[in-house]
Order: structure tokens, then C-alpha cells, then sequence
């Protein structure tokens, strides 16, 4: 697969001239989502699940389907009838080619006033595994980790033990919109000092090969 980094926490995925994009969200850039064979979406938080988007992209191409949790498939299967799929923790598809497994059921805690939503995680191709806004381990190796660098409901150290739990080959940096360019090495230096894997980051365009 080439892995293409989009802003924020949004990924495109290619393999055999398809292409799957997770999370098109408000903080992506405009076009995120056009192109898609296949779409998938970790929750309905603004930065991760933009509805203009996804219908720009399921316009786009007759073809394309969405596969996300029912809080987001409700909004919009009504409007695709037959291409918008509800998945859950457990469940395992095939979307354009690509093989996926569901990992997860819940956000991270923001704080306790703040009630969590639902979160699922995407283990694409048995490789790459994108979390979402939660810091889940999935029961099966991972080889490349997208890792939710920065958010509201994080600090560095949890982060440090969920590479060391996770153990991936490598993990790129996602969620870091929030992040400014100046503090980006002092994570940088922590993640790669302490998180026992390869870790990265790369800019918006960005590409590597799995």
C-alpha cells in the first residue's frame, strides 16, 4: 500500500488503483475525500467526520461507500441508500479491495462532565492501524501505527505507553493539527527517545510505502 498524509487525522490509503480514505474530517483539507473508492470514518467529533465532505466524495463516484459507526451512518445512508455501512467493534470487511477489521467502542475521556461517543479503530490490510480518538491496543500485531500525536484528551506520556503497548514496527504522527511547529521536536524527541519503535512524521502530502 502507499499511505498518503492528510492534515490532521486524515489518511488515503492506495493499493492496486484503489484508493480508501479514513476520516475526512473539518481540519482535512477541502478535497480529502474526492477520489475514494472506499471511505471509513472513526466517529462523529468535527475533525474526523465532516458531512459536506463525505457527500462531496460519495457524489463524486456512483461507486464509492462509507463504512463508519451509526451515529454517522444514520445522517447520511438515508441520502445513499444501499452505501453507507454501520460497523462496529469485532466486525471485519472488505471495502474496495481492502481488508478491515473494527477495533474499539469508545472516545478517549476529555473529562469526566463530558460524555464519551462511540470510537472505532481500522486495522486496514492486517498493516496499518488508525485508532481514531482513542488509544485502543488491538488484539492483533500492528505494523505501522497512525498515532494520535496530540489532543484534547492526551498527554505525552500516554502516548509514550501506548506505543510501548502497541508495538509497531514504526508510527506516524496524526491528530496534530493542535500541535504547533515549534513544539513538534520536543515530542519528537520524547516519542523517539521512549516509544521503543520508529517513529515519524509527515507532512500534509506526505507519502510512504507499506
Amino acid at each position: 500500500m502507499k499511505l498518503t498524509k492528510r492534515l490532521h487525522s486524515c489518511v488515503q490509503l492506495e493499493k492496486d488503483g484503489r484508493v480508501l480514505v479514513i476520516d475526512p474530517g473539518a481540519f482535512s483539507e477541502s478535497d480529502a475525500g474526492l477520489g475514494a473508492d472506499a471511505l471509513l470514518v472513526t466517529h462523529e467529533h468535527p475533525d474526523h467526520y465532516d458531512e459536506g465532505r463525505l457527500r462531496a466524495a460519495l457524489d463524486a463516484n456512483p461507486a464509492a461507500a462509507l463504512w463508519t459507526l451509526r451515529s454517522v451512518a444514520e445522517k447520511l445512508a438515508p441520502a445513499y441508500p444501499g452505501r453507507v455501512h454501520t460497523v462496529g467493534h469485532g466486525d471485519a470487511f472488505t471495502a474496495a479491495g481492502f481488508e478491515v477489521q473494527v477495533h474499539g467502542e469508545l472516545h478517549a475521556v476529555i473529562h469526566p462532565d463530558i460524555p464519551r461517543v462511540t470510537n472505532v479503530g481500522y486495522l486496514v490490510e492486517g498493516s496499518l492501524f488508525h485508532p481514531g480518538d482513542a488509544l485502543t491496543v488491538p488484539d492483533a500485531p500492528v505494523d505501522t501505527l497512525m498515532l494520535p500525536v496530540h489532543a484534547p484528551w492526551n498527554k505525552v506520556a500516554e502516548v509514550i505507553d501506548y506505543l510501548r503497548e502497541v508495538k509497531p514496527r514504526r508510527a506516524i504522527d496524526i491528530h496534530d493539527a493542535y500541535l504547533s511547529e515549534i513544539a513538534r521536536p520536543i515530542y519528537d524527541n520524547a516519542l523517539g527517545a521512549l516509544g521503543g519503535t520508529d517513529h515519524g512524521r509527515l507532512a500534509a502530502g506526505g507519502t510512504a510505502d507499506l
